[in-house]
């Protein structure tokens, strides 16, 4: 939900640019079952324009109309949504609403943490009833610094209200080593899902980011400069050069670094006699590095295309990352979220 909440700053500097005030929305509580589950947040423009949802849409129509008094009073309140004689979803949502005026120096800590890829804590004050209540609203870690989202005077955990606290991680990022038309739709796909898209080409490649819809950034350079980007735990790197030895020197490369996932293009003969060429030229490498390992990339999905191929990396990556088996909902015991 990190690439959600940067879209939501973003989108409140520019309404403060232009002259328009914003009210941020986060669901901060629930009990029973929603559509979308506490710390999820939307922006809502004095315009009436919606960045983001925190429902299917039913909910957001209510939000737009109980935002208008918060433009015109300044002051945070809280809402109820009771989805089971509406929705069908059997829960009840408790939303915060408060104004949000990001200043200069909360943007250029925000931009820099980011770019750092550092965590992020928001505190959300609240109590579970309708109205104005004097001392809910949130506030944002970032560092040692804490900035308020509405002007809340409160120091973090100096408060009788009930809080709700959000840890969020580094924007998931996704290296795509490859350039061909299968690397552009894995880099468009994923760029939908809210990653940041490194792509990276060989050092005579002719195209350039401007090919690859959605790339955050984009290299031409040789497998041995692959230590120039930053790949954490927060990362994925797919190769899909579609020439074995790049793609082994690209292995080789990571094999000091510590990605998430390393899916390898390919069937599984492919698979096996790269496995067995990197591991002589890095005998030492440790289980967890060949753990992270998958080849073919992708879930059984039956896909062909490589949009269907985008689509079934994607999900293999998104499984892995939060330790899920894929199955069909309709065979899961129990809640869709534990």
């Amino acid at each position: 939900m990190t690439h959600e909440f940067k879209a939501i700053v973003e989108e409140a500097v520019l309404a403060k640019n232009n002259g328009l005030k914003s009210v941020l929305v986060s669901v901060v509580a629930l009990d029973g079952s929603s559509y979308r589950r506490p710390g999820v947040r939307m922006l809502v423009l004095e315009d009436g324009r919606m960045i983001g949802a925190v429902s299917g849409g039913c909910v957001e129509k209510e939000i737009l109309l109980q935002s208008e008094t918060v433009f015109k009073t300044g002051v945070s309140k809280m809402m109820t949504y009771d989805g089971r004689y509406r929705l069908g979803c059997e829960g009840i949502l408790y939303i915060l609403l408060e104004p949000f005026r990001p200043t200069e120096i909360f943007e250029n800590a925000f931009k820099n943490c980011l770019k750092a890829r550092l965590p992020i804590e928001i505190w959300s004050y609240f109590e579970k009833e309708e109205g104005t209540i004097s001392g809910i609203g949130s506030a944002v870690k970032m560092e040692e610094a804490v900035f308020s989202v509405s002007g809340l005077k409160t120091k973090l955990g100096e408060t009788s209200h009930s809080v709700f606290k959000q840890k969020l991680p580094p924007c998931f990022k996704i290296v795509i080593v490859g350039a061909e038309h299968d690397a552009v739709q894995l880099c468009e796909y994923a760029a939908l899902t809210g990653w940041e898209v490194t792509v990276i080409a060989g050092a005579t490649e002719s195209k350039s980011i401007t090919d690859f819809p959605g790339a955050h950034a984009f290299y031409a350079q040789t497998p041995e400069q692959l230590g120039m980007q930053v790949i954490d735990q927060q990362t994925a790197v797919v190769l899909m050069s579609h020439n074995f030895a790049n793609d082994l020197r690209y292995l080789v490369a990571l094999k000091e670094c510590n990605p998430a996932y390393i899916g390898l293009l390919g069937p599984a003969r492919r698979r096996e006699d790269m496995l067995s060429q990197f591991l002589e030229y890095c005998p030492a490498a440790d289980d967890v590095f060949l753990d992270s390992i998958h080849g073919p990339a992708g879930i059984n999905i039956g896909a062909e295309t490589p949009q269907e191929i985008a689509v079934s990396i994607i999900a293999e990556i998104l499984a892995i990352t939060r330790q899920k088996e894929p199955i069909s909902l309709s065979q899961k015991i129990g809640c869709i979220h534990n």
